[in-house]
């Protein structure tokens, strides 16, 4: 039967059936992640901590759909501030085994522990002596015999409609290889800005850019003396095309003069000074490495364009302007 065929009646149920199937491999694939957080193999700790203790780069290796988790394993390591390369079990007996250092620490994704593939890589780790660590159902296989640290998170049921495609297993694999990230991170002691260093891009890049990443400074700003005329004073603001002129005096910032306040004074504007429009308060400021979210938070809820930048002793770094956060993607 096709959509185009059925009653209101028939879609209803397939709507129910479908959803039942979507339940069902949600509750297989969950019941085996929360038996793993009841029967944690102490394993994982060894492994996290011979990864950090390890100088060399981490290397992940799979096929398969073993692969396609090791590969994301590898890049959530390289986000984390660890050096990490995904090797592909099958090409490594072709050349690709030369990405193994000698202080090397080799990570092996397989659900069966019985791969093929995996011979060649295997037997290169045991002649160099290099350390594996295998992500595997059970310590009895030929993957688990051989490597230094076995992570066998046990037997599990597949979630697939036959139970043989790799679907609970792959997200046991994926949970184990995050559970080994996240906890190498903690021995880091990875901070936001480290992970920015890695992940410039993409929205989650921008929410960590920082006041200093955007700001405008040296022959980007707008500066004028306090007795600049405000004939210059209207030249200075429009060739930097920020809307606001920058008064200063020596290290001393005086204050900005926006677009706002010369049409506030417009009636003396010409025979004025930069000093004459100063209203005395002094600009509102941000710290060098508060994030951008933050200084657009601050810019939107006061309804101004512009924040100082300043260092540890106070003293003006930059100038930021809201146009540059929104250009960068920053939210």
């Amino acid at each position: 039967m096709t959509l185009a065929h059925a009653n209101q009646n028939d879609i209803l149920l397939m709507n129910d059936e479908t959803t039942s199937i979507v339940q069902s491999v949600l509750q297989v694939e969950a019941e085996a992640l929360l038996r793993l957080t009841r029967e944690t193999p102490p394993e994982i700790a060894k492994a996290i901590y011979a990864i950090h203790e390890s100088t060399g780069p981490l290397i992940v290796a799979g096929v398969g759909k073993s692969g396609h988790i090791a590969r994301k394993v590898a890049s959530t390591f390289r986000s984390l501030g660890k050096r990490a390369a995904f090797l592909h079990a099958a090409e490594a007996s072709h050349g690709d085994l030369g990405i193994i250092h000698d202080d090397s620490i080799v990570l092996v994704l397989s659900n069966s522990g019985e791969t093929t593939e995996l011979a060649d890589l295997l037997a290169y780790c045991r002649e160099y002596r290099i350390p594996v660590i295998s992500i595997t159902a059970t310590e009895e296989s030929t993957l688990a015999r051989s490597s230094t640290i076995t992570i066998a998170h046990g037997k599990v049921s597949e979630a697939c409609i036959n139970g043989l495609a790799p679907t609970t297993s792959t997200t046991v694999a994926l949970a184990i290889g995050d559970a080994l990230a996240v906890g190498f991170s903690h021995l880091l002691k990875s901070a936001p800005a480290d992970f920015r260093r890695y992940h410039p891009g993409g929205k989650l890049g921008s929410r960590l850019l920082t006041a200093r990443d955007l700001m405008l400074t040296g022959d980007r700003l707008p500066i004028v003396l306090p007795n600049t005329p405000m004939h210059d004073v209207v030249i200075t603001m429009s060739s930097k095309g920020l809307g606001v002129a920058l008064v200063i005096d020596g290290d001393k910032t005086l204050g900005l003069i926006t677009d706002g306040d010369m049409r506030r004074n417009v009636e003396r504007l010409w025979a004025s000074q930069a000093s004459d429009l100063l209203t005395g308060t002094k600009p509102v400021s941000i710290a060098l490495m508060a994030t951008a979210s933050e200084a657009l938070k601050e810019m939107t809820s006061r309804g101004i364009t512009c924040l100082v930048v300043h260092d540890e002793s106070e003293k003006i770094s930059g100038l930021l302007h809201i146009h540059d956060c929104l250009r960068a993607g920053v939210e």
